[in-house]
C-alpha cells in the first residue's frame, strides 16, 4: 500500500496532520482514526478529494483525534524484563525467563526459553512468540467462524497494521493484526466475525452489522472496548 506524505488540514480551527494511502484492498474511501493520527484511505484507482472527505467529516475527525490524543498518554512504557507483566489474550502475565526446551504460556505467566533470549533479546523472542501464538489462534478463530458463517477465506495474513486491526481484500484475504492476541478473546472474536462478514456484504451497511450481530452478541460494545483500550495492546514504542 503506498503512503503518501503527511499534510495538514484545518476542520472547524484546529490543524490536522493526515496521510492519504491507495489501497488495492479498500472497497470504499473511508477515514482511519487512531493512536497513530489520521488517514484517508482510497481504494485504488479510485478518484476522490481527501479535503473534502475530511471537511464532511470534520466534526467527527476531531472528536476522535481528541480521544487518540488522551489515550497516547497511557501507552505502557515497557522495559522488556523479566518479571514484567505483558497481556496475553486479555490477561495480564508475569513474563518468566528460564531454561526450558521450548516456550510455554501458564494461567498467569509467560515463559520464554533462556537460550533463545541469549541468542537474541527478550523484546524479539517475545514479539516472535506472539506472532506464533496469534498465528495458531486466530487461524482456529477464522476457520471456525467462517465455518459457521458458511463462507470460504483465500488466506490469513498477520500484519502489525499501524491504522488498522484487520482488513478483508475482495480476493477474499483476511488480514488480522497480531497483537489481537493480546486482547480479550471476545475481542478477537469480534473482528474475525467483522472480516469475515465483508466476504458477504462489502461495505458497512445495515445488512453487514446485521450479519455481524447474527455471531457476536454486543458488537458496538466490543467495537467500543477495542477503540478505548487500544493502548493496552501497543507491544512497545515502535508501534506508536
Amino acid at each position: 500500500m503506498a503512503k503518501a506524505r503527511r499534510q495538514e488540514i484545518t476542520l472547524l480551527g484546529n490543524t490536522v496532520e493526515y496521510v492519504v494511502q491507495y489501497s488495492p484492498n479498500a472497497t470504499e474511501t473511508r477515514i482511519d482514526v487512531d493512536i497513530h493520527g489520521v488517514t484517508v484511505v482510497i481504494p485504488e484507482g479510485e478518484e476522490a478529494q481527501p479535503t473534502e472527505i475530511l471537511r464532511e467529516n470534520a466534526a467527527w475527525v476531531i472528536d476522535k483525534q481528541r480521544n487518540y490524543d488522551t489515550y497516547r498518554n497511557q501507552v505502557p512504557d515497557r522495559s522488556f524484563e523479566a518479571g514484567e507483566s505483558f497481556p496475553y489474550l486479555g490477561e495480564d502475565r508475569e513474563l518468566v525467563i528460564e531454561p526450558r526446551q521450548k516456550h510455554g504460556i501458564t494461567e498467569d505467566s509467560i515463559r520464554l526459553r533462556k537460550s533463545a533470549v541469549k541468542q537474541s533479546s527478550i523484546k524479539q523472542v517475545l514479539k516472535n512468540f506472539y506472532r506464533s501464538q496469534a498465528r495458531d489462534y486466530l487461524t482456529e478463530r477464522v476457520d471456525c467462524y467462517a465455518e459457521q458463517m458458511g463462507v470460504e477465506y483465500e488466506k490469513l495474513e498477520l500484519r502489525n497494521q499501524r491504522t488498522r486491526w484487520g482488513s478483508c481484500s475482495t480476493g477474499g484475504t483476511i488480514s488480522l493484526n497480531w497483537r489481537l492476541i493480546m486482547a480479550p478473546p471476545d475481542i478477537a472474536d469480534y473482528l474475525v466475525v467483522h472480516e469475515l462478514a465483508h466476504l458477504t456484504e462489502q461495505n458497512h451497511g445495515r445488512d453487514f452489522w446485521r450479519l455481524v450481530g447474527e455471531y457476536v452478541s454486543e458488537y458496538k460494545q466490543k467495537a467500543e472496548w477495542l477503540e478505548q483500550n487500544s493502548t493496552k495492546l501497543i507491544f512497545s514504542n515502535e508501534d506508536v
